[in-house]
């Protein structure tokens, strides 16, 4: 590839990445792979990611952080979130430390009445076992823990 060649491309990529970035964070694999399908060359995504990475751009601790306050306001449950961020190429170490902080700030238990609330509301006219079963399952899509939503819609 001619030095021409490669510096407009590498350019491109970097509009790209500014582009993306200009609405939210994404992480280091987002990124790639969002280079990637725009067909562009190894060494030009690992030079883009490099570049933004220097300039503080790019951080999947700091990725992580502010996905699990964004979906942590939603509020889904630390399983929910985990599996996402996991799918977004952090990594394990990153997302339990990320987790753990957040979880002393935010409580399951918090989260989950007005979920509760608001799902009693809707299924007022369905049968008592029924409507504890539909909240049950909606808590578990929802990402919360075994535990939490058994405590939660024990009283229901």
């Amino acid at each position: 590839m001619t030095e021409i060649n490669r510096n407009s491309q590498f350019v491109k990529a970097r509009e790209t990445v500014f582009r993306l970035l200009k609405y939210r964070l994404r992480s280091e694999q987002e990124i790639r792979e969002k280079l990637l399908r725009k067909k562009m060359d190894d060494n030009i995504v690992d030079a883009a990611v490099a570049h933004f990475k220097d300039l503080g751009l790019v951080n999947d601790r700091q990725f992580a952080r502010k996905w699990i306050l964004a979906r942590l306001a939603k509020p889904f449950g630390a399983n929910r979130i985990r599996v996402e961020l996991k799918n977004k190429g952090i990594c394990k170490e990153i997302i339990d430390e990320e987790l753990a902080q957040a979880a002393g700030e935010v409580s399951e238990d918090d989260a989950i009445r007005p979920l509760i609330e608001r799902q009693v509301e809707k299924n007022k006219n369905v049968h008592p076992l029924k409507r504890k079963q539909r909240i049950f399952q909606y808590l578990l899509r929802r990402g919360f823990s075994l535990p939490a939503v058994n405590k939660a819609i024990k009283p229901l």
